[in-house]
């Protein structure tokens, strides 16, 4: 029992250092150098530079969007009522809603359907299948209003339309109509962010622009990339697509404002980037559901009481206005842990080498004997043989 406490004592109170091998040969020499070199070109130009791991880094923005839409616009509706032809169309009668939200459309089309009213009425023809004697309801899905079920036929015809309960008379929403022209449009954003770790914030424009700067600029992406004020026209053929598609069936752009902040150096140099997409891309050659559209009624009443709409049917382009965000600055924190992984992984390349010298080269069995060398020590007093691994600290082979 006394030997083996005092072999333990004496394994724990021992002092290890590692043996230096000085391999003469260009080829591990060069593989050595040339990984150190990766690994360090690695760690400067990507983590340091490009990744900026010496910073710290808030992606958590607040943001704030107000919009404001302006221009004139002619719609011109030959095919309806006269009240809705050749129409002059400001903010109030085109943008929904009007409270100058990140989300906003901008009408261009409408079909109006005027002075309908609660009762009995025949569908449209383009609404559903003739009809010859009765309505089936699982045929008539899509119908704007209930089946009755009732077939109505004029009497020189031996078809009829189906009968249906709603507001009557039923939308035609297979008119053509020519949309608006909404390129000269405008459209004036005003961003506010915050980074809330580094308690900054920004605004989207120069606080020392004037109002008659702002009145006179539109945006450029290299002429004048700080101006908030955007031409619809520039805007639909930033994103590539057909814009005379747009304005007749609608769709949904995008207006992407990105913040990359380097809080390190000048604060003025914190500018905001847009960029901007069609976000249903997706389904712009559908056969079905292409565009965009929505429907909204106003009521009235007549003199006895008697209630009724006009129904307006509305093909829009929708503007989603998205902000997001990233600061950076300077940070003792990552910086020391990002050094030293860098200074670890340095290291690498004496591993790589070492597997190429005990494996693949010519002089293998010789760095062997050289790297592992086994030391026998007698210890007479104990009369107990010990046998551990030391290294020698410095010897040169030449491969």
């Amino acid at each position: 029992m006394g030997f083996v406490l005092w072999g333990f004592l004496t394994d724990f109170f021992t002092y290890e250092t590692t043996k230096s091998v000085v391999v003469k040969s260009w080829s591990v020499g060069i593989i050595n150098r040339i990984v150190q070199l990766l690994i360090i070109t690695y760690f400067v130009g990507w983590v340091f530079i490009h990744e900026k791991a010496y910073q710290s880094s808030d992606t958590n923005i607040e943001s704030s969007v107000m919009t404001k839409v302006k221009g004139f616009g002619y719609l011109q509706n030959q095919n309806q009522n006269e009240n809705y032809q050749n129409r002059v169309m400001d903010v109030a009668d085109y943008v929904s809603p009007p409270q100058g939200s990140g989300v906003f459309c901008i009408i261009t089309k409408l079909i109006v359907t005027e002075n309908q009213f609660q009762g009995r009425c025949t569908e449209v023809s383009t609404h559903s299948n003739a009809c010859f004697s009765q309505c089936f309801l699982p045929l008539l899905s899509y119908t704007p209003g209930v089946i009755t079920g009732a077939c109505l036929k004029n009497s020189n015809e031996s078809h009829g339309m189906c009968e249906m309960e709603g507001w009557c008379p039923a939308e035609n929403d297979a008119i053509k109509i020519e949309p608006m022209d909404v390129n000269t449009f405008t459209i004036f954003i005003k961003n506010s962010i915050r980074f809330p770790l580094f308690n900054v914030t920004r605004g989207n424009f120069p606080p020392t622009m004037t109002a008659n700067e702002i009145k006179k600029c539109k945006y450029h992406p290299e002429d004048n990339p700080l101006c908030p004020i955007f031409r619809v026209g520039d805007v639909l053929n930033y994103t590539g697509q057909n814009i005379t598609e747009l304005l007749s069936k609608g769709g949904e752009i995008g207006i992407n404002i990105q913040w990359e902040c380097n809080l390190d150096l000048n604060i003025e140099k914190c500018i905001p980037k847009y960029s901007f997409t069609r976000l249903d891309a997706p389904f712009a050659k559908n056969a079905v559901s292409k565009g965009y559209n929505f429907r909204y009624a106003k009521y009235f009443k007549t003199e006895n009481g008697t209630e009724f709409r006009t129904l307006h049917k509305a093909f829009a382009i929708r503007f989603d206005v998205m902000v997001t965000g990233k600061a950076g600055k300077f940070n003792t924190i990552p910086t020391m842990i990002n050094l030293v992984a860098a200074f670890t992984s340095i290291g690498l390349g004496a591993v790589l080498c070492d597997i190429i010298l005990l494996n693949f080269l010519k002089g293998a069995e010789q760095y062997k004997a050289k790297k592992f060398e086994e030391v026998l020590l007698f210890m007479a007093q104990q009369h107990v043989l010990y046998k551990s691994h030391h290294y020698q600290q410095h010897k040169e082979i030449f491969i």
